[in-house]
């Protein structure tokens, strides 16, 4: 199953009022259950520099099932993840990125948000995957 174009609208939408309501102008990537770009969103005056991380967050979550934070943690040197994001054509691994998943509990995609601090990023990405 896959996240829907309205589903993945819906999920920008809510994550662009996250980001209005903290004053932060963000890039929103949102990618399908095949970790495809569905939606993508530029609030205007985001970074261009955040436009390929923020999309490479949702492919990461998506690959892996898991919020890049968590993905980050597991990289660490001594960590059973070490160097994983030289894998892929390059992963994200730090706070942003998290899978989306339908009312089963399936995930459907991943929405990938960067522009700002990890942490405003992930709670970014958070409103636009609990929209769904």
């Amino acid at each position: 199953m896959n996240i829907s174009l309205t589903q993945a609208e819906k999920a920008i939408a809510a994550a662009k009022v996250k980001a209005a309501s903290i004053d932060t102008k963000m890039n929103i990537a949102i990618v399908d259950a095949g970790a495809n770009l569905v939606a993508f969103g530029r609030m205007d005056g985001a970074w261009l520099g955040s436009l390929d991380i923020s999309i490479k967050k949702a492919k990461t979550a998506r690959f892996f099932d898991m919020n890049t934070g968590v993905i980050g943690e597991l990289s660490q040197p001594g960590q059973p993840l070490y160097n994983i994001e030289h894998s892929n054509n390059g992963l994200i691994t730090f706070p942003g990125g998290i899978p989306i998943k339908n009312e089963k509990g399936e995930i459907t995609g991943a929405i990938g948000v960067s522009g700002s601090s990890v942490e405003n990023d992930h709670a970014v990405a958070e409103a636009g995957a609990k929209a769904i």
